[in-house]
């Protein structure tokens, strides 16, 4: 035996649409019964359609936004939520991202989208920044090499190496190679 079929409410009805003539008579001609009930079959039929379109503003908060559908609005974001993240670090992950997305190719980015991750400030060493000669042709200070290492210091939550090496590749500058360090707490 099939579960009891709720019905979907819409905020309005299609019928509304109809042209008066339909409601002239208060017992209708069959063909004006026919038309309306016709009219109003759509209404359940297209009620899961319009409640989503009523409700878009909760599908576009992260917080509020079903489960299935962080990964599409990580994508807006140019972002990859992985399939086998935990909901909560999703919800988290997307949220930080824009904040974190008008930092991308900067130290602070790289922190702000580990963080979003991971919920822990990482420790970043780097070879950034800018530098220049008082010299024409002189040399620059600082390392010509580039470098990045971001070491995260992890607690009992589980943060998957792979997807914290990835988010940094995505929000490092493309040139720079980097190391991804993940540390058990109470190690160092």
């Amino acid at each position: 035996m099939r579960g009891a079929v709720t019905e979907l409410r819409v905020s309005r009805s299609l019928t509304e649409g109809l042209p008066v003539a339909f409601f002239s008579d208060p017992s209708g001609t069959d063909a004006d019964q026919f038309a309306y009930n016709l009219v109003a079959a759509f209404d359940q039929v297209l009620a899961p359609v319009l409640a989503s379109v009523d409700s878009i503003d909760a599908y576009l908060d992260p917080e509020t936004a079903p489960a299935d559908f962080l990964p599409w609005l990580a994508g807006w974001l140019g972002l990859a939520v992985g399939e086998r993240w935990p909901t909560h670090r999703a919800r988290s992950f997307v949220q930080g991202a824009a904040e974190a997305f008008l930092w991308r190719g900067t130290r602070r980015g790289v922190a702000l989208a580990v963080r979003a991750y991971t919920g822990v400030e990482p420790d970043i060493d780097e070879t950034g920044g800018v530098g220049f000669s008082l010299r024409p042709g002189g040399p620059v200070p600082g390392d010509g090499t580039p470098f990045l290492r971001v070491r995260v210091v992890v607690g009992d939550a589980e943060v998957d190496e792979a997807s914290v090496d990835r988010i940094v590749a995505d929000a490092k500058p493309a040139h720079v190679p980097h190391r991804v360090e993940l540390v058990q707490r109470g190690w160092r």
